[in-house]
């Protein structure tokens, strides 16, 4: 394998130190010397050196007694600070100084008087996760001292009625309840001064905010109305409290119903008035495909078309792969190569190699497209993927990373053409056991682009080209896969809904995406070229610290998430022993087997993920819960991932023998790209929820057969289980009785009959409504009563709803203020 000529890389060493374990002392001494400062899990872990499942178990268990112990406190997630200063130092203290009851120095300097933004810079880690800017509008210096009865946060809008505001520091404050009325017109992610108010609502302090500090972004998507000559813009997001006046000259020949992207460039001080805003994109009329496709788009920021100097630089870059290049590589080129990708892919940036090694072992080579040799630093390509740091693909479109000349072009991996790539190659038996790993630079010529359903066809047939090289690797996949749940991997997965269109993107069927063994096979693969290549760079220097490298990095489910999701189970008869946390993920896994097939296996499923942290990109490496990973990164979609190309830096780099690189600059790269992550998934759900309405349109009247997913107090959420469209019956509409929600069992009740509606019970339904402009489904129960039944309790209801408050039954002579006696209360 490793032979002196295509040897340009150390190999990974498969021998571990004994690490060695932490003190509660230590994680405590973290705290002391950094009294001021806010302290996330990870944070924690990397400076103490945590390279173990092990020695992350010990840390929970010793921040569960300094909890306890009232030495630190809990802010928000998994961030802790300094609590008691005088009682750390106490229990720093050497055992003779406390024997003999003299004070030693306290350990712990008190914090000076001083500003935010001099405690914790420009971008604080406080209280809840939230986007960086906390300054002053035109860069004013922070006050070193607010008023007393005033608070500096961030908006986080709740409802049209009100919104929290986050407070910036410590954790002093809670969360500050905010009508929105008294808001000044902040939006999501403002910054603001609240003036506090003397009383509480739900045990929450309430405030006024006296100050916009900070405008995050001041555009607004909506539906635009006209009404003689002027314009006013309705949000389509539901939290936007307001509308936005547009004067004549700022309509830009806006048409009444057009959806339209607003720039607010005038806010009133007068709650009484609307802020006023002009015009800078029409979409044209609402419920039109693209309009709303591009509203989605506008809506989350996303962008629409590269700037000129991006794509010109794209253009400029020659397709000739020179000689000398050539000869730095590894040539994989007389290798049998191929790609496996969905039917109406573009960008190949993964292929796999196979030969048979005069040992009997195999050579599976994991090629990736080597997007680093042309996209350099310092470039307009690499700041335009940096700040967008992913593609998106949205339901009829993608919003790629890199321009089109690159990710369908210069480093798509496309069959007959010689491509650069970065590699992992590895040695394997036929049973799946590795034996050695050499990662490198390479040149490869695809033989073959396989769909998966082609490379489907011969793992189920054994029959057609490179049928033979498939099945092996398969197999291999299949052994790969078993080790991995052996080793505690969880198995629940997310469903994925896909749509058939025509060519105006009109929505002809929706599905869901079934998984096979040939998608099974690429992705067992790739998992394995991620976790390799995080092991070597983490086990390249035994020393603390460690070489710096992007992890993709998953916690374990905090552990009051666990009960709670533990108790909901219970519900529908399972029980999961939680104990035990190495056990953790068997439970998980035994409870997935036993929910297949049944009505709630959806619902169960989809709240145990919810139950699970949120993987992200770090340079802690913290290893992989889901995945049981002791370290893994992402290193095979270069194309579409901004964290995979500064993988591919780095290890380049440190397999040219370089030094150490800086971690604060990664870090922040990769918190960038969680963020833009998040983002990305919000915007492919919502193209998904519109199109999932455009689909039922056509349905109104239509029967399904659905399983409840969700109970509100408004009503019961029902997903139909051939397409996965999601709809709500109002709690009002529900025949035979009146329900009420009883949140703490997680179902409604029927108040005269007590029939109980849960999570996961199956139900019928008829398609009611279905409105594009809001994005929602309406339903309603089938109901098989005879009729005369259905119209004696319409009229009854009819009346209900047409009674005034204070109505007075003159035939009883009984009267009954709001709501009435408990046998007409309406809930």
């Amino acid at each position: 394998m490793n032979t002196p000529e295509n040897s340009r890389a150390p190999r990974a060493k498969r021998e571990k130190p004994e690490p060695a374990a932490i003190t509660q002392d230590q994680v405590l001494r973290v705290f002391a010397d950094n009294p001021t400062k806010v302290l996330a899990y990870r944070q924690l872990s990397r400076r103490l050196g945590v390279t173990t499942k092990g020695q992350r178990e010990e840390i929970f268990a010793h921040i569960k007694v300094l909890r306890k112990n009232g030495l630190i406190t809990l802010l928000q997630n998994d961030e802790y600070r300094l609590a008691d200063a005088d009682a750390v130092a106490a229990a720093l203290m050497p055992s003779s100084a406390r024997k003999s009851g003299k004070k030693e120095p306290s350990p712990i300097a008190p914090p000076r008087n001083r500003s935010v933004q001099a405690e914790f810079g420009q971008d604080p880690i406080v209280h809840r996760r939230r986007s960086a800017g906390f300054d002053y509008v035109d860069g004013d210096d922070r006050p070193e001292r607010a008023p007393s009865n005033t608070v500096i946060g961030t908006v986080d809008l709740a409802t049209p009625n009100f919104a929290f505001v986050v407070p910036e520091g410590t954790g002093e404050h809670d969360d500050i309840r905010v009508f929105t009325d008294q808001l000044k017109f902040a939006l999501q992610g403002d910054v603001v001064r609240v003036r506090l108010r003397s009383g509480s609502r739900d045990g929450r302090p309430m405030g006024d905010v006296v100050e916009v500090l900070k405008r995050v972004r001041p555009e607004i998507v909506g539906r635009i109305q006209i009404q003689g000559t002027l314009g006013f813009v309705k949000p389509d997001n539901r939290k936007v409290y307001f509308d936005v006046f547009v004067p004549p000259h700022l309509l830009h020949e806006s048409r009444n119903g057009d959806k339209v992207l607003v720039r607010i460039n005038e806010f009133p001080e007068d709650s009484s008035r609307q802020p006023v805003g002009e015009v800078i994109r029409n979409f044209g009329a609402a419920g039109g495909n693209e309009a709303e496709i591009n509203a989605i788009m506008a809506e989350f920021g996303l962008p629409f078309e590269f700037p000129s100097e991006v794509e010109e630089e794209s253009e400029g870059i020659s397709e000739v792969i020179a000689e000398d290049e050539i000869a730095r590589r590894r040539d994989f080129r007389n290798i049998t190569t191929f790609t496996i990708d969905p039917a109406d892919a573009k960008d190949f940036d993964d292929a796999l190699s196979i030969q048979k090694l005069e040992n009997g072992h195999w050579e599976i080579g994991v090629h990736i497209a080597d997007v680093t040799h042309y996209v350099r630093p310092g470039t307009e390509l690499e700041r335009e993927g940096k700040h967008r740091a992913t593609s998106v693909y949205l339901v009829d479109r993608v919003i790629p990373m890199l321009p089109e000349r690159l990710s369908n072009g210069l480093c798509s991996l496309r069959p007959h053409e010689d491509k650069l790539t970065f590699s992992a190659v590895f040695e394997l038996d036929e049973n799946g056991k590795l034996y050695e790993s050499w990662f490198g630079k390479t040149i490869i010529h695809s033989d073959r682009r396989f769909s998966y359903e082609e490379a489907q066809e011969r793992i189920e047939s054994k029959e057609g080209e490179y049928a033979e090289e498939i099945n092996i690797m398969n197999d291999m996949a299949h052994k790969l896969c078993a080790l991995r749940f052996k080793q505690g991997a969880i198995t629940f997965e997310t469903q994925e809904v896909k749509f058939r269109l025509d060519e105006n993107g009109k929505p002809l069927g929706v599905y869901v995406k079934e998984r096979k063994d040939a998608h099974k096979m690429i992705e067992e693969f790739m998992l394995l070229a991620n976790r390799k290549v995080a092991e070597f760079v983490f086990n390249l220097k035994k020393t603390k610290p460690r070489f710096t490298m992007v992890y993709r990095t998953h916690d374990a489910p905090e552990p009051e998430r666990l009960q709670t999701f533990a108790l909901f189970a219970q519900k529908f008869g399972y029980k999961l022993k939680l104990e035990n946390p190495k056990k953790i993920s068997t439970e998980l896994n035994n409870l997935s087997s036993e929910v297949m097939g049944k009505p709630e296996q959806n619902v169960l499923q989809g709240l145990a993920i919810r139950t699970m942290s949120k993987a992200i990109y770090t340079t802690e490496p913290l290893g992989h819960f889901g995945l049981a990973f002791d370290h893994y990164s992402h290193f095979t979609s270069p194309i579409r991932r901004y964290p995979d190309m500064m993988a591919h830096r780095l290890l380049e780099h440190y397999l040219l023998g370089g030094k150490n690189v800086p971690v604060e600059p990664v870090e922040e790269e990769c918190k960038h790209s969680s963020a833009r992550e998040k983002l990305a998934a919000n915007a492919e759900r919502a193209s998904i929820k519109f199109k999932q309405v455009e689909f039922m349109a056509d349905e109104i009247g239509n029967t399904f057969k659905g399983v409840v997913s969700g109970l509100t107090e408004r009503g019961m959420y029902i997903e139909i289980e051939e397409n996965k469209c999601e709809g709500m019956v109002r709690i009002s509409d529900i025949p035979g009785d009146e329900y009420e929600l009883d949140k703490d069992n997680y179902r409604i009740v029927g108040r005269r009959n007590k029939r109980i509606i849960q999570f996961g019970d199956e139900m019928m339904v008829v398609v009611k409504s279905a409105n594009l402009l809001d994005r929602t489904i309406d339903f309603e129960l089938v109901d098989d009563r005879p009729d005369h039944i259905k119209k004696r309790e319409a009229d009854e209801r009819k009346q209900r709803s047409s009674e005034p408050r204070g109505y007075r039954d003159h035939s009883t002579g009984k009267g009954h203020s709001k709501g009435g006696h408990k046998g007409n209360k309406r809930r």
